[in-house]
């Protein structure tokens, strides 16, 4: 184990995992309050981050170590990336729709109801690069009035869809999961996955990543990839290489393609999500339940954040 930070470090369980760090690299606390899904802005080095039960969005600037208010209020967004027109693109539990920051600042709805009824609350969210957007819409913004308003679903289930801004269209991809979590493309964009937390709802429910095979604009189910063994997987984040990058109950997994746990980097809270950033896109931002934190790694970021 390495770090400074008591609980915080780098932890090999497989020698693959010695390669995706360097030993003297510590793990950095950079400020402290609650937090979610991190998306990283190469072009202003800033990072973005909900604060999902204070309404409101932060931005960590990387160029003075500052924290300030990004947006409130921000309809209790949830998750967070950047398009590739560098565009953020947010989840928002209470308005229970997914949206597109413009660059003069303006607001466009991307989704908000598939075939006529509100969506439940949209959680994660990940860009294509043929511009379409893929969302997870579990309950969890409506269930109570903490990270969001409380509420009845209109949609039965809890599914993953994609949207074509340029068209309009929402097309579900997805319907076989309990509670469709964190996503992720693969780095040439042919697997999608998935994580599933529907242990929080459902006792010795899913706390598993599945795999999917992307055929044009549709899926195809390729099975569980992995499963969790400390809480569950929120957030996760591909790289270059395929490994896969998970917030867990101990901090953040890393798996190799083909399922293999090589190593945690070991967090003293609950991780939720995670996004590589930093000029070289080696620097892992991580939102835990209370704090945000920071690790330089041997890795860049697959895809946008």
């Amino acid at each position: 184990m390495f770090g400074d930070i008591e609980g915080a470090g780098f932890e090999v369980l497989n020698e693959r995992f010695e390669r995706c760090f360097v030993g003297h690299v510590a793990v950095e606390r950079l400020w402290t309050g609650g937090l979610e899904g991190p998306a990283w802005f190469a072009a202003g080095r800033y990072l973005l981050f909900s604060d999902i039960p204070n309404d409101r969005i932060m931005r960590y600037d990387d160029t003075s170590g500052t924290v300030s208010v990004f947006r409130s209020p921000s309809n209790n967004a949830n998750g967070n990336t950047v398009d590739f027109q560098g565009r953020l693109v947010t989840c928002e539990h209470r308005a229970r729709r997914v949206d597109r920051t413009e660059h003069d600042g303006s607001i466009s709805v991307i989704a908000d109801r598939f075939e006529g009824r509100r969506l439940n609350s949209p959680n994660d969210v990940v860009v294509r690069s043929d511009g379409t957007v893929w969302f997870s819409d579990p309950p969890y913004g409506i269930a109570t009035d903490y990270e969001g308003d409380r509420a009845e679903q209109e949609i039965e289930g809890c599914h993953v869809y994609r949207a074509d801004p340029a068209t309009g269209e929402v097309t579900r991809v997805v319907s076989t999961m309990a509670k469709p979590n964190g996503l992720a493309f693969s780095p040439d964009e042919t697997i999608l996955y998935v994580g599933d937390t529907g242990v929080t709802h459902q006792k010795d429910g899913p706390r598993h990543i599945r795999k999917f095979a992307v055929e044009g604009n549709n899926l195809r189910e390729l099975g569980v990839f992995t499963t969790c063994t400390a809480g569950l997987f929120d957030g996760f984040r591909v790289d270059t290489t395929g490994r896969v990058w998970a917030g867990a109950g101990d901090g953040v997994h890393c798996f190799d393609p083909d399922g293999t746990l090589i190593g945690k980097i070991r967090i003293p809270e609950t991780v939720a999500n995670l996004t590589f950033g930093g000029p070289k896109r080696n620097r892992l931002f991580i939102t835990a339940r209370q704090s945000l934190y920071a690790a330089f790694v041997v890795a860049n970021a697959a895809g946008r954040g």
